[in-house]
């Protein structure tokens, strides 16, 4: 089975870097990094994919990435918002290019909770998620 067989879900913001997913892993973290984000956690799809299944995948990762000081603030104003946390980047390699694509946490907050308080926090995390891709997209295609 072959990732991306059919029409990608818009997620923004997104980036198209012209090398192999670990390479394009590096650039990524460096990036989030700058933004003061850490990568918690870093799931291996194609290989669980292949453990679990014995199916073939294309490269692909997702990265848990957060940022403590907005964390803390999410966290302290509603607890519950652990469910939508860390943040999610994937990074999808086809053809030798790897898609870094990253889901709005203003867009998912919105979508999951009805809390406005913690749109400031949201959008603040949104705006250096944007940042990022910006970053990576200066490095890459598109």
């Amino acid at each position: 089975m072959t990732a991306g067989t059919s029409a990608p879900v818009a997620l923004e913001p997104r980036a198209t870097l012209p090398v192999p997913i670990d390479d394009a892993l590096d650039a990524t973290t460096e990036a989030l990094k700058a933004e003061g984000f850490g990568v918690l956690t870093k799931i291996d799809v194609r290989a669980t994919m292949q453990e679990k299944l014995g199916e073939s995948f294309d490269p692909y990762l997702i990265l848990g990435a957060c940022n403590p000081k907005l964390a803390h603030t999410a966290l302290s104003t509603d607890p519950d918002v652990g469910l939508l946390l860390p943040c999610n980047v994937v990074l999808h390699e086809q053809n030798g290019s790897t898609t870094v694509s990253i889901l709005d946490p203003a867009t998912m907050f919105a979508a999951a909770i009805d809390r406005p308080e913690l749109e400031p926090v949201a959008r603040e995390a949104g705006e250096c998620l944007q940042r990022v891709a910006s970053a990576l997209a200066a490095q890459g295609i598109r």
